[in-house]
């Protein structure tokens, strides 16, 4: 009922940036937590930063200080802005989100397909 959508992945150097975004589509009702993801090949999928509906942020320790998750609540849509990447960063990003759903107001709990990031040394 609530579909999540990337964008913004690709192919970039270390060192440098990238800006990703969620956009979040359907009879939203509200949207609470809004979080990031990824998953490495080989690798279990691991959480990456949060976001409350009141703007309150959470990064894993591994990205604390180079990346920023921030939400525009009005476009329904969370970003990633990814900063001084590295090799150890690429990964299949995924963004999810939580709340309410239509006039019946029944709660839901969605996943994105994902998008690419690969950092080259």
């Amino acid at each position: 009922q609530v579909r999540l959508v990337e964008s913004g992945g690709g192919l970039v150097q270390a060192g440098e940036s990238l800006r990703l975004s969620c956009l979040a589509s359907g009879r939203i009702f509200s949207i609470n937590a809004m979080g990031w993801y990824r998953q490495a090949p080989g690798k279990q999928r691991e959480w990456v930063a949060g976001i409350t509906s009141g703007g309150s942020t959470n990064y894993a320790d591994s990205v604390k200080g180079r990346f920023t998750i921030s939400r525009d609540n009005a476009k329904n849509t969370v970003y990633l802005q990814m900063n001084s990447l590295k090799p150890e960063d690429t990964a299949v990003y995924s963004c999810n989100a939580d709340g309410r759903v239509g006039v019946a107001n029944v709660p839901f709990a969605s996943w994105g397909q994902g998008t690419q990031v690969t950092v080259s040394s």
